[in-house]
């Protein structure tokens, strides 16, 4: 799945110094395409899956052209979507605003635009074969599969603290599949997302017994999905930021209505990712049925606007997070005051009602 703590964070460390070095990067000067359009980047945080979907139904559906914009989705680069942005190599991505907190942390300049998941997604599981872990206090000595990041771990000895165990638990680095870690009994644990690995262990296995944060003492909203710019964007061209917001608002808003013809464009438009139809309409279906993306009654009401930022679900985890000693800056130095939300947030861009 993409944007993931799982993945990213621990990349957020190894890139620190190269953030530092290159942050005062100069962007591409602004072209445009031989029909006037405005050329603009958006890169993916991993492989296209349904976090990104309304940036592919807005294209597919005209709505950045109908916004003088020509929109290049492009694969993510090795040293992460938010190093890109904040490098001037893409103007846009997918990311969540933990991510920004903690590039934030070593000295980068991102914002987030647009916040499309409001609350998280985030599952820790074990195989349900495993009859030796019923919950997350049965986590206390065993080996949790990781990428690596400091504030998975902060986030699982949160939950095991409060179900009542030590917090303690030995680690293994994944590879490339958490499943596979699991099935070859190298790890007990690992973590995942009800969106996307757990649709895939109820359609195709294997059976999954998981844990959900909320319920056990990880405050605020883990899982901030959602669009990223530079700050020097915003400053030299907030006209630009706000046409891409509001087309790319209106893709995932189409989404959220009809998850069925969303999926049909993503499988279409990236058939890199070799995606299986039935499956992604099943994530987007999970999606909806959860609302993932926001309150459905208050955004159709206009009691709501789809996209905002949660700042008080945000600074909560934020909070968390730093009182876990999980933000580190460039030097590799504990932070432990927690970025400001709104500090690293707008929703300015986006259209109301």
């Amino acid at each position: 799945m993409t944007t993931n703590r799982f993945h990213t964070r621990a990349l957020a460390a190894l890139c620190a110094l190269v953030v530092l070095l290159t942050a005062a990067a100069c962007g591409n000067a602004p072209t445009t395409d031989a029909d006037g359009l405005r050329k603009v980047t958006f890169m993916l945080s991993w492989a296209p899956d349904t976090n990104h979907i309304g940036v592919y139904v807005a294209k597919h559906n005209g709505y950045y052209r109908d916004a003088g914009l020509d929109v290049d989705i492009v694969a993510v680069a090795q040293s992460g979507a938010e190093q890109a942005v904040n490098n001037g190599v893409a103007d846009f991505a997918l990311s969540n605003l933990t991510n920004v907190s903690t590039y934030a942390t070593k000295g980068a300049h991102l914002t987030q635009v647009m916040q499309v998941q409001q609350k998280t997604s985030a599952i820790w599981c074990t195989l349900a074969s495993n009859d030796a872990i019923n919950r997350p206090k049965d986590l206390d000595g065993k080996t949790f599969a990781t990428f690596g990041s400091s504030e998975s771990d902060a986030v699982v000895r949160r939950m095991i603290e409060t179900d009542g165990g030590k917090g303690d638990f030995d680690k293994v680095t994944v590879g490339t599949s958490t499943f596979a870690t699991l099935a070859s009994g190298r790890a007990d644990f690992g973590g995942f997302y009800a969106t996307w690995e757990g649709v895939q262990a109820k359609m195709n296995g294997p059976a999954l017994r998981c844990f959900t944060e909320p319920d056990y003492g990880v405050p605020g909203n883990a899982d901030s999905i959602g669009i990223i710019t530079s700050d020097r964007l915003i400053d030299d061209d907030p006209d630009l930021v706000k046409r891409f917001v509001q087309a790319t608002q209106r893709g995932y808003i189409d989404a959220y209505d009809d998850g069925d013809e969303a999926a049909s464009i993503l499988v279409h438009d990236a058939p890199e990712a070799n995606l299986d139809e039935a499956f992604v309409r099943e994530s987007m279906k999970t999606i909806i049925d959860g609302q993932y993306w926001g309150d459905r009654e208050r955004i159709d009401d206009g009691t709501a606007t789809f996209g905002a930022i949660d700042y008080d679900g945000t600074q909560q985890y934020f909070d968390f997070l730093a009182d876990s000693d999980a933000y580190t800056d460039a030097t590799g130095e504990v932070v432990h005051t927690a970025p400001r939300s709104r500090d690293l947030a707008t929703d300015e861009f986006l259209k109301r009602g």
